[in-house]
């Protein structure tokens, strides 16, 4: 049950982080309508790029364990690395979007256009990936401390 709880979790999160990085990498509107025109959006973008490929491995990796009933790595360096790693990536993820949002504030005051929405809805996207990892390292904290090899 945690098992499966986990990576449906793990599958929101990299589904969120995918539409994430895909919303603002195609958000270019010409002049000052480029995300590659602000550090904080290019933070974001590349905080989701992480994101997506650590989510899409974990996923992978769950998987293939839930489908074969094999262990890909040791059962504490697994338990280890989904723990830290869903801790790391969600506060990466809460940290880019959350620098994102003043600036989008800040442009929504003067125009609120195609380029102000896009950034929005990315930054949204960001902070559901955030809580569908951060509620997955809840999971794995719990998987942790019941395990007998710690």
């Amino acid at each position: 049950m945690l098992n499966r709880g986990s990576l449906a979790l793990r599958g929101l999160a990299l589904l969120f982080s995918l539409l994430a990085f895909i919303i603002m990498a195609s958000n270019k509107h010409g002049d000052w309508k480029n995300y590659d025109k602000y550090e904080e959006y290019r933070y974001l973008l590349a905080i989701a790029m992480l994101s997506t490929l650590y989510t899409a491995g974990q996923a992978l990796r769950h998987v293939h364990e839930l489908s074969t009933g094999k262990q890909m790595l040791e059962k504490r360096t697994s338990a280890m690395v989904d723990f830290f790693g869903d801790q790391i990536v969600a506060y990466l993820l809460v940290s880019s979007s959350s620098s994102a949002v003043p600036l989008t504030n800040r442009m929504r005051e003067g125009a609120d256009n195609i380029f102000t929405d896009s950034s929005a809805a990315a930054i949204s996207m960001g902070f559901l990936a955030f809580i569908s990892l951060a509620l997955s390292a809840l999971i794995s904290g719990h998987k942790l401390s019941t395990q007998s090899y710690i």
